[in-house]
């Protein structure tokens, strides 16, 4: 196994040990330059001439294609843009339409529900039958049969970190005849990912997290290169037009993913992810899953040896989990808020989860036994016992 650790591309706050990458990612050292470059170069002398001089309209694809080096998709099936919210609609409409004798869209209730009211609004506005069928994540395979149109799931559940198996899931829905979305929220950067082998039609990410694009960092979406001609976009945004500067009234799809596209590329966001994903040069998606095991595997045997008070809610076995590892504890976001105060950085679940993510690019053993030091802390003192913890902040 290589050595994956490159802590020194990374800016990290002194006296912080940062466990929530899975949520967002720090900021890579060169980020600031490139964006400070973007503003006062490009923004500032070129002007709109940036849009060709600078290649600002390029950007979604080519950054797209970075992106799906990480996740096995081939060069040209994946562009980025908007919001993860909006390419989850993008795919799952575009997958109804594939199946226009079925109307049930199944997912499962560890999905983000970000997902699943997305999936609520589309069946809202398309009515006439449509519904979203949501089982136990260890209930879909059964629940996968010839009524459902699209099969709808996050590989890694935002919760436990408990991951479905891409390849034999997609194959069910192909054998049933639906159409498959995977959402790779937290696949992608944290394990390895094979779109192209999967061979699922649709999927869609946030790059904010594992890949460290920044707060605000545009979601993507792959479309199978097979159906890149023919899917049909929900959103036939003016970017996604086949010659959007000759201002047709009509829309005419783009060619292949760039149909995909909607709005107006955020340039700022997109070239902060453009410089971050330089950090993975020459990293092999094999050596980081390795690598984020044996971290989980040291945290857990270390939190179970000394803090007794926790339970652990994510998968035991390493195979079933992402790169997170979740403990339970009725006080949990109190508990969590005490870490942080502290230098350890997590986050919390409802109702009682205690969330913490496995990044080996800027995390190594040290941290972790570090880590583990000041949850014990926290937990055997009962530390999280202060009434100023117990407030709920916006975001948990």
């Amino acid at each position: 196994m290589a050595d994956v650790l490159r802590k020194e591309r990374f800016i990290l706050p002194e006296g912080v040990i940062y466990l929530d990458g899975n949520s967002l990612g720090p900021m890579p050292v060169d980020v600031p330059a490139r964006v400070s470059g973007v503003m006062n170069v490009e923004w500032a002398q070129m002007l709109i001439r940036g849009w060709n001089k600078a290649g600002w309209m390029a950007m979604p694809s080519d950054v797209g294609n970075a992106v799906g080096r990480l996740v096995g998709a081939p060069e040209g099936s994946v562009v980025m843009g908007d919001t993860l919210s909006i390419k989850v609609y993008q795919a799952l409409a575009s997958a109804v339409k594939m199946r226009p004798d079925r109307r049930v869209i199944l997912s499962d209730t560890g999905n983000f529900p970000s997902d699943l009211y997305i999936a609520e609004g589309l069946v809202g506005l398309l009515e006439q039958g449509y519904a979203l069928k949501t089982v136990e994540p260890e209930a879909v395979a059964a629940a996968i049969d010839d009524t459902i149109a699209v099969v709808m799931l996050t590989e890694v559940d935002y919760r436990t970190g408990r991951k479905h198996e891409m390849k034999p899931m997609t194959e069910l829905a192909h054998a049933a005849g639906a159409v498959m979305v995977w959402d790779l929220a937290h696949s992608a950067g944290a394990l390895p990912v094979d779109l192209a082998g999967s061979n699922c039609e649709f999927a869609v990410g946030c790059t904010y997290k594992y890949l460290n694009g920044g707060p605000g960092a545009p979601g993507f979406i792959y479309v199978r290169p097979d159906l890149a001609d023919a899917a049909e976009p929900a959103l036939s945004g003016w970017l996604g037009h086949r010659a959007p500067f000759d201002f047709d009234l009509n829309y005419t799809p783009g060619r292949g993913i760039e149909r995909m596209r909607v709005g107006t590329p955020p340039i700022l966001q997109m070239a902060a992810l453009q410089e971050a994903m330089k950090v993975w040069e020459g990293v092999d998606m094999q050596d980081v899953r390795a690598a984020s095991i044996a971290l989980q595997e040291q945290f857990i045997e270390e939190v179970e040896r000394d803090v007794p008070q926790l339970t652990l809610a994510s998968p035991r076995d390493s195979a079933q989990r992402g790169s997170q590892v979740s403990f339970r504890f009725e006080q949990g976001y109190a508990a969590m808020q005490a870490l942080i105060d502290r230098g350890v950085i997590g986050d919390f679940r409802a109702p009682d989860i205690m969330r913490f993510g496995f990044t080996p690019l800027y995390l190594d053993a040290g941290d972790v036994s570090a880590a583990v030091a000041v949850i014990r802390d926290v937990m055997a003192n009962k530390l999280w016992d202060d009434e100023a913890y117990k407030v709920r902040n916006r975001v948990t």
